[in-house]
């Protein structure tokens, strides 16, 4: 019997050190393990929801750039129509169409209205109401000041009349207020709608006349509503929250909590939330820092949480808002905590399962050494059938049992090697199909891609492609292109036909030497000999270190080309003359002001009576005046000239390396070009100035303003003899067209003269009798044939027009507007009774009538009796008493 002693020696002497070493192992690098694991895992956290704040912000700072910018933007684009003159704000109906096809071009849900207030109080524009229509909006003498909205037609002009949203003023709103005290585009302060129950926010832009008087202010309003859905729908599924407030009061812009940003009162105010009366103490908490201490980001502890606090400014001009969000810790960490608490009960289920399978395998492995050693010696002498015996349950034995059981797997794996190499082969054989499956969904990846994709090795030969690259090369199949050298396909020329080197070549120094590639302004070639401008990205492959050919990407970017080739000269030319702009003159003008380029000319014209053109016979007319002196520049002027339209009438003509002299010829000939040319009934006829640089030290800005100077001189030295001949032109015309018209008018400017002796009146009033009464049809020299009653009416409206533009004739402006109008206000075109009426209109009014009943030249022509009988039934109708009684005794005497 063994000793005690011996025993518990043998017991403990391999095993339990074994098994303590392998505990105390496993614990420590468990332990360290996971607290690595952990620790990354928590401050990964931390940069996750700081990332997660800045990508918030950056998303509501796009969302609400994206709506400021739209008014503004409006503003921008169509500002320049208004202070030119382009739009004509009095024209009622160019009016209507330029508002209603700015906001039906801009058309969004948050752009309500785009609108004009004038110094004087007047107010136009237009509106989308609540059933997503457009609306126009006046408001000036006729409305009373009141806001009357119409809806619209086909043609963008008003119908009926919808709305009476009563007295408005837009000098008293605060977007108005703001653009004329800053004098500069701004954004106005937040306010209530004037209808709507909604705040809203304006972009405002002053416009001021060449004198630099303030004329009114251009306005584009917004609702801020659709705010709160943006910051709602950015912070969603992200357990966060997000604010918008005004800077100076805090006060709500917009909010992601659904709660409201303002209450309306009983007496139609506006209650503005601020961000101190919510009910949530750690935002307030946050704000009330940022005051303090300015800073953007912090953390801040609630009561059983941290909240990630992001603070950032938003500014425009008239704009200060802070965006502010929010996002909880706990959103992340919860399911940390969570999962470090499975994790270690996971732990210590696997030790206590480890610990008992060692202590299972020890036992029954370990071998007694006794016959370790032959039974090892007859193993490798072949006898694989020996086995060590099991003497005792210790580390020797186990050893020894280990030992059997290797010698037992050898026996078995050499038994079954051939087997093993079937099962083998069988699995490399589903690995090559997977592989092959793998290729295909590749493919698949590849062709279902927009972009065109294609692979070279490192010749230049294709190795793969996509549809997207067959379809855009006009290729059927990819054998068309796998094996062939893609440079000398598809990139061996530029569009002149010159050759694309190789070495020149981007894609190829990809594949050649590794190096990535962009290129926006190549071509490549299609199977049918056609090229294509192309944006192409290379990108080298390598495999174990080696360069082993590219991968290039390439688009079809033709239309995009055509695109900036179309803005590039949109921003050059004038679209109505085709002509240079002003920004390309004023660029030439500083490119050409050189030594080498003197003497320098600047010629500047100014069309005359473009705006009478307009007014009389339309824009389409005054068109064709502008692109008839367009027509005459360009023949008159040296090919190498800068013709330039400067805006609404005015032209320029830059003619380097040109003597005075010749500047002068130019002119000269110029001016003779357009006395032989006539635009319906107006004359031709152009102001021009000229000065010329020839002197290095002269500044260039100061010719222009002198050739400016003497053009606008001329202009007003001439201006008499301008109306003068445009007067004289216009009756020429009217009368061409209707010779009865010439007869006419001389019998009422006669039997007017008469009437007016009789009454005893002034030299001067029987003057203007005499000429108002041969002018007073000089409206009809816009009617033909196909006019309707109601247009035929308006001659008298368009005679007033062409009158009250010379300074010679205004003072009969008034009586050939009101030649049509009848003593009892049944007349035309303002409906005016009795002695309302100018006294000299009421006694044409009753010689173009006697005249047009008796007059030869009609085919109805009445007896003079006849007429005189006609005359008296209309008397106190049509007619003044007075004067028919006075013209019945005039003719019978």
């Amino acid at each position: 019997m063994r000793p005690k002693n011996m025993v518990d020696k043998k017991s403990i002497s391999i095993r339990m050190i074994i098994i303590i070493s392998f505990i105390m192992l496993l614990f420590i690098t468990t332990s360290v393990i996971g607290y690595i694991v952990f620790s990354n895992w928590l401050s990964s956290t931390k940069d996750i929801i700081t990332k997660m704040e800045e990508d918030v912000n950056i998303d509501i700072f796009n969302q609400v750039d994206a709506l400021i910018d739209v008014p503004m933007h409006i503003n921008e684009v169509n500002h320049g129509l208004i202070e030119n003159g382009i739009i004509d704000i009095l024209d009622e109906k160019e009016r209507e169409i330029f508002f209603a096809g700015v906001l039906k071009t801009h058309h969004s849900e948050e752009v309500y209205s785009f609108s004009y207030g004038t110094e004087n109080g007047e107010y136009y524009g237009a509106r989308i109401n609540e059933k997503n229509e457009i609306e126009i909006m006046r408001n000036n003498a006729i409305t009373n000041g009141n806001s009357w909205y119409y809806s619209t037609n086909e043609d963008l002009t008003a119908d009926e009349l919808v709305v009476d949203a009563g007295k408005f003023d837009p000098r008293t709103r605060s977007w108005y207020q703001a653009a004329k005290e800053r004098k500069i585009p701004i954004f106005s302060p937040i306010y209530k709608h004037f209808v709507m129950d909604d705040l809203a926010i304006s972009a405002a832009y002053p416009i001021y006349n060449k004198a630099g008087v303030l004329q009114g202010v251009l306005g584009t309003h917004i609702i801020l509503s659709k705010i709160n859905n943006y910051l709602k729908n950015i912070v969603k599924d992200k357990n966060a929250m997000a604010f918008i407030i005004e800077k100076s009061s805090g006060t709500f812009v917009a909010n992601s909590l659904a709660m409201d940003n303002f209450t309306i009162l009983e007496d139609g105010n506006v209650d503005r939330q601020t961000i101190e009366e919510i009910d949530n103490k750690d935002i307030i908490q946050a704000y009330l820092n940022y005051k303090n201490d300015s800073k953007e980001n912090f953390l801040l502890k609630t009561d059983n949480d941290w909240l990630h606090i992001n603070i950032t400014e938003y500014k425009k001009d008239g704009i200060d808002w802070l965006v502010i969000t929010t996002i909880s810790e706990s959103m992340f960490t919860s399911d940390i905590s969570k999962t470090m608490k499975l994790t270690l009960l996971l732990t210590i289920i696997a030790l206590i399962i480890s610990i008992a399978m060692y202590m299972i395998i020890t036992n029954i492995y370990l071998k007694p050494i006794s016959n370790l050693v032959d039974t090892t010696e007859r193993v490798s002498k072949g006898d694989l059938s020996s086995r060590a015996k099991i003497i005792r349950n210790d580390e020797i034995g186990k050893l020894a049992k280990a030992f059997n059981h290797m010698a037992d797997r050898l026996y078995s794996l050499i038994i079954t090697l051939e087997e093993r190499v079937k099962g083998r082969t069988i699995e490399l054989e589903k690995l090559n199909t997977s592989l092959t499956e793998n290729k295909d969904q590749l493919q698949l990846i590849l062709d279902s891609t927009a972009d065109a994709i294609y692979g070279v090795d490192n010749i230049g030969n294709c190795t793969f492609c996509n549809v997207s690259c067959l379809k855009l090369l006009g290729y059927k199949h990819q054998d068309d292109l796998i094996g062939k050298n893609m440079h000398l396909l598809i990139h061996y020329s530029h569009r002149d036909g010159t050759p694309t080197p190789i070495d020149e070549c981007q894609s190829a120094r990809t594949y050649l030497f590794g190096e990535i590639s962009k290129m926006d302004d190549e071509v490549y070639w299609r199977a049918d000999g056609t090229c294509f401008d192309v944006s192409c990205m290379s990108y080298p492959q390598y495999k174990d270190g080696v360069l082993i050919g590219a991968v290039a990407t390439f688009i079809d970017i033709t239309d995009r080309k055509k695109a900036e080739e179309e803005i590039k000269y949109l921003s050059y030319y004038d679209s109505l003359t085709k002509l240079y702009n002003r920004m390309f003159f004023e660029e030439e003008l500083r490119r050409l002001d050189t030594e080498r380029n003197l003497p320098i000319s600047i010629i500047v014209g100014d069309v005359n009576d473009l705006k009478l053109t307009n007014d009389i016979f339309g824009h389409a007319a005054g068109d064709s005046l502008l692109k008839k002196v367009a027509e005459i520049l360009k023949k008159v002027c040296r090919v190498d000239s800068i013709i330039a339209r400067m805006g609404g009438d005015e032209f320029a003509i830059l003619l380097p390396k040109t003597e005075v002299e010749e500047a002068e010829k130019i002119i000269t000939r110029i001016k003779s070009e357009f006395s032989r040319e006539q635009i319906v009934a107006i004359k031709c006829s152009i102001s021009m100035g000229s000065d010329t640089k020839v002197n290095v030290d002269q500044d260039i800005t100061n010719i222009m303003e002198d050739a400016d100077d003497k053009m606008y001189l001329e202009k007003t030295l001439n201006r008499k003899s301008i109306h003068s001949k445009q007067i004289k032109t216009i009756i020429e015309t009217l009368h061409e067209i209707n010779p009865r018209e010439e007869r006419h008018s001389e019998n009422v400017s006669e039997i007017s003269q008469n009437i007016g002796k009789a009454m005893n009146l002034t030299v001067v009033e029987i003057k203007r009798l005499k000429e108002a009464g041969f002018l007073h049809d000089i409206g009809k020299i816009v009617m033909d044939e196909s006019m309707t009653k109601n247009q035929v009416k308006q001659h008298s409206v368009v005679g007033y027009r062409i009158l009250n533009s010379f300074d010679d004739t205004m003072d009969l402006a008034e009586f050939v507007l009101a030649h049509h109008e009848s003593w009892d206000g049944s007349g035309y075109p303002k409906g005016l009774k009795g002695e309302e009426i100018p006294k000299l209109a009421r006694i044409i009014a009753v010689a173009e009538s006697y005249d047009n009943m008796t007059n030869n030249l009609n085919s109805n022509a009445m007896s003079k009796e006849d007429a005189v009988q006609e005359i008296m039934k209309q008397s106190g109708a049509k007619f003044d008493p007075e004067i028919v009684n006075i013209f019945i005794n005039l003719l019978s005497t």
